[in-house]
């Protein structure tokens, strides 16, 4: 045994540290990757609890985003288009039939004036998709002009994505924008408007406007997670069998040699 030791680990420490290595990354990625996908499912189901909450309204008083988030909440207002915000590089949140890509396009921040009150709630209207012909052409969008009622699920915002830079140029708040990110805060301030700490999701209602609201579940991925975990995983052990097969190997070899002296 002592022998066996010696050959595997003493004389090989380059190799056993460098195995112990693969393998002590190859099991924390996997780990990682677990966690990733239990965070996932936690965060589905405190959602789910949460929209099984009553419904909440807009119009009936001020509310906090902690009362509020991942709530379900009806709202009564008159949009105001003008001041509608684009967000660019948007996957679709679930592929059409048959594909297997994301489809790139946009999400439609616009604000709506509560009825009977001075707030604004800005609301997720959907998802649309991008011209690839021309990045600067927006959807054709159906935007009502009387007083609609809507529902949604409450979230702090829609979603980020990469961009270079901070710097933000001159906006003209008098027409339709594209950005990469809607910041809820600056644009209370741009405008000089009372706004709900939080944006609204619109979920479909059947409404026709050109816009899609099938919503990922927060669950999307965890398939994923797991296959990396299994890889990551798979990975170490191949990394252990590389080692000590190498290491018998040698061993064997040896031994051999020294019985045919």
């Amino acid at each position: 045994m002592n022998n066996l030791f010696t050959a595997l680990v003493v004389k090989r420490i380059v190799a056993t540290l460098s195995a112990l290595l693969v393998i002590a990354i190859a099991c924390a990625a996997g780990v990682w990757q677990l966690h990733r996908a239990e965070s996932k499912i936690a965060l589905a189901a405190n959602l789910l609890a949460r929209q099984q909450m009553p419904i909440l309204s807009a119009n009936a008083s001020p509310l906090t985003l902690e009362d509020a988030s991942e709530r379900r909440m009806i709202a009564r207002g008159r949009y105001i288009p003008e001041a509608a915000i684009w967000l660019d590089n948007r996957p679709r949140p679930i592929p059409a039939a048959g594909s297997n890509s994301s489809q790139s396009g946009f999400y439609l921040m616009m604000p709506l004036q509560l009825a009977g009150s001075d707030e604004i709630l800005w609301v997720n209207r959907g998802w649309a998709p991008r011209n690839n012909e021309n990045r600067e052409s927006l959807p054709p969008v159906k935007t009502p002009n009387n007083i609609v009622n809507i529902e949604g699920v409450v979230f702090a915002h829609p979603g980020k994505v990469y961009a270079l830079g901070d710097g933000k140029a001159a906006v003209d708040t008098g027409k339709p924008r594209i950005e990469q990110n809607f910041d809820l805060s600056a644009e209370g301030k741009l405008r000089g408007w009372m706004q709900s700490p939080f944006i609204l999701r619109e979920v479909d209602t059947g409404n026709d406007d050109g816009l899609l609201r099938e919503w990922a579940p927060l669950t999307t991925g965890v398939d994923r997670h797991y296959a990396y975990a299994f890889q990551w995983f798979s990975l170490a052990v191949l990394g252990f069998l590389f080692w000590l097969i190498t290491g018998l190997r040698q061993y064997w070899k040896r031994d051999m040699k020294e019985d045919q002296r």
